[in-house]
């Protein structure tokens, strides 16, 4: 599979590596202005690019991975759809809702199957989790609790100083990642609440959310965000999967309660009631096997499939929508301190 990249950012040279590791697939081009890029291609033997658009004319392509800047999102994707190149598109699938309409319904027309880079749903232990969950063992959802508490360090704003101001904060950057996680686990989300705090870093921008959630089957949900907290009870730190992150792990960042049992995520710590369950009542506890494979070599693999018409994508365009319908509402809540409903599109 002749795969080339979008954007050679800090994830777009993951990709790159992963193509590189993968025996099913073969860099073919890469795209992106940067002055650095033509160094990369040259050291990759692969030709260099300043768009996209000349890149698909050129190389053609049998698939391609859009790793640019968010706002770079769609016109890329429909640069792919109108020449019927199914590409992986990395989160979030748009700038704002109407651009997510754009490449659904053009992909929708063309037949172009476009998978969004909602990564940990390659994970094996969300798989899991939503497998033990759908299996109903914990009974009917009741509540949800998460959080993604960790403190970035200060060179991380320093390098980037668009990100101390509105736009730059965790709700916009980092909150995309855990509203799929839960919508994965739960179900859809029809309605939000949340209030922010910018008093720890000052910035002027949130550093701190808090959020409550109402999903479709009737189990609400909270969830604490910050970039702040000297915390470990984050996905990245719990879970192990990138190894950038020093981990965790007895850590868990979701809690998933039903009617008859609870499951903590990503430790698979299940408790469930032999009997009626009661706070009185003695329960079995144990720990669910999962694999810990990285998810984003399990996404590539599935993404070649997925170009060669042998599966179906894992994350449509559809879903991937969804969740950034659910997390612009999130800002929106804790700008306007309103409930704002997110019922999916029809």
């Amino acid at each position: 599979m002749r795969i080339a990249v979008a954007g050679c950012g800090a994830i777009g040279r993951r990709h790159v590596d992963l193509i590189g590791a993968n025996d099913d697939a073969r860099l073919c081009g890469l795209a992106d202005p940067a002055t650095g890029t033509g160094a990369l291609a040259e050291r990759l033997g692969v030709p260099a690019f300043e768009s996209l658009d000349t890149l698909l004319d050129v190389v053609q392509p049998d698939a391609v991975v859009i790793a640019t800047p968010n706002r770079l999102h769609v016109a890329n994707a429909l640069a792919c759809i109108a020449r019927r190149i199914p590409a992986l598109v990395e989160k979030p699938l748009a700038n704002d809702v109407d651009g997510g309409v754009r490449i659904v319904r053009a992909a929708g027309s063309a037949g172009v199957p476009i998978l969004v880079g909602h990564h940990r749903r390659h994970s094996p232990v969300l798989a899991r989790a939503r497998a033990i969950i759908e299996a109903g063992t914990l009974g009917p959802l009741v509540a949800v609790v998460g959080t993604a508490l960790y403190r970035k360090p200060d060179d991380y704003f320093d390098e980037a100083p668009w990100r101390r101001a509105p736009g730059g904060g965790p709700i916009l950057i980092n909150l995309i990642h855990e509203i799929d996680d839960l919508r994965l686990l739960c179900g859809d989300i029809v309605a939000v609440q949340a209030m922010t705090s910018r008093a720890t870093r000052g910035f002027a921008v949130e550093d701190t959310a808090a959020i409550t959630l109402s999903f479709a089957g009737g189990a609400l949900g909270t969830f604490l965000l910050s970039d702040a907290a000297a915390s470990t009870r984050s996905w990245e730190q719990a879970s192990g999967e990138n190894a950038a992150y020093a981990r965790a792990a007895n850590d868990d960042c979701y809690h998933v309660a039903g009617t008859r049992g609870s499951l903590s995520i990503p430790t698979l710590r299940l408790t469930t009631w032999p009997g009626e369950p009661s706070w009185f009542a003695p329960f079995d506890s144990s720990v669910v096997a999962a694999g810990r494979d990285d998810p984003l070599a399990r996404q590539l693999a599935h993404f070649i499939a997925v170009a060669r018409g042998a599966a179906v994508p894992l994350v449509t365009a559809q879903s991937a929508l969804e969740t950034l319908r659910v997390t612009l509402a999130v800002d929106h809540a804790a700008r306007t301190g309103t409930l704002v409903a997110t019922e999916p599109s029809p």
